[in-house]
């Protein structure tokens, strides 16, 4: 499929980012490159999350950031095309991901390493189809954190019944890949303070959403990108309040902890990210806004689309 490049210097971000806008009517593919790799969006709907999930929002910040209620969210995947592998960071909840693959040109079967960031069911629905392997050739990495949270009774007893199902889908998927699945323990986001999982790729700790939930960062030729998963739900307000946190947080304070560490970290290096549920075009930059917060910056707006 041909496709429209248009290209613009980011002042916080990949230098000389080329951004590919598929043709009329299947815009919400988005691909862009980091160096010698090829960043995909593969987004699976948008809509608005409401705020009553929101853990630590004063009146006057629900006023002054979401004075309707709501904010803009989506369930995003990732495809990453390197000149040697290709490779999927989540695989949303499979409704529309083998539809963006194929408008890529990909297959199921081309897919060599899946990196999730953590096992919610908005993250792992796309790996089993008709409860088999959907990647036969893909490698799964899974911190050891989170594999070892959702293989626990214990963990599992402890949730309200209702949100048990969680565990049962993460042990399937866990089972179906269980002979070519590789679990790590993730570093500090310093750059390379952890060996790398593939080459040009590392996974960072993100805890708290999940207790082994994981960004991974990308470098290639002098570039980088920081996809972080599910760092932050609203960001609307989680942005220039990252204080704020969500009820479907396992542990909301180690949550804040780490959003406030790796949002530091993006602003202070001029990484720009990527999220699972940023709402389309779901990548952008983060700068300090100098009140004590966060400003994002979608890569569209920077190029003035």
């Amino acid at each position: 499929m041909k496709a429209l490049f248009l290209s613009a210097m980011l002042a916080l971000a990949i230098p000389a980012a080329k951004i590919a806008a598929q043709e009329e009517g299947e815009k919400d593919v988005i691909t862009f490159e980091v160096g010698d790799f090829l960043v995909s969006t593969l987004p699976e709907g948008q809509q608005r999350g409401k705020s009553d999930v929101l853990i630590g929002a004063t009146p006057d910040m629900l006023k002054k950031h979401l004075p309707e209620g709501t904010y803009p969210s989506a369930v995003n995947a990732f495809l990453v095309r390197t000149p040697d592998q290709t490779v999927l960071v989540d695989a949303g909840f499979g409704r529309k991901l083998f539809a963006n693959l194929q408008s890529l040109g990909v297959s199921a079967e081309q897919v060599n390493a899946i990196l999730l960031t953590h096992m919610h069911g908005d993250h792992i629905g796309g790996l089993l189809l008709n409860g088999k392997v959907a990647f036969p050739n893909a490698t799964l990495y899974i911190a050891q954190a989170e594999h070892d949270y959702w293989a626990s009774d214990e963990a599992m007893q402890a949730v309200p019944e209702n949100r048990r199902g969680g565990f049962g889908q993460a042990r399937r998927v866990i089972a179906a890949y269980r002979d070519k699945l590789r679990l790590f323990t993730p570093g500090e986001a310093t750059g390379t303070s952890a060996p790398g999982l593939l080459p040009g790729f590392w996974g960072v700790a993100a805890y708290g959403h999940t207790p082994g939930h994981t960004a991974y960062l990308l470098q290639s030729a002098g570039s980088r990108l920081l996809i972080w998963g599910d760092l932050a739900h609203a960001m609307s307000i989680q942005m220039p309040c990252p204080e704020v946190a969500v009820t479907y947080d396992v542990d909301a304070k180690a949550a804040v902890k780490s959003r406030q560490h790796l949002l530091e970290y993006a602003a202070k290096n001029k990484i720009p990210v990527g999220g699972m549920h940023i709402a389309h075009p779901s990548i952008g930059n983060v700068k300090v806004s100098g009140k004590g917060g966060y400003e994002f910056e979608e890569f569209c707006t920077c190029l003035g689309l």
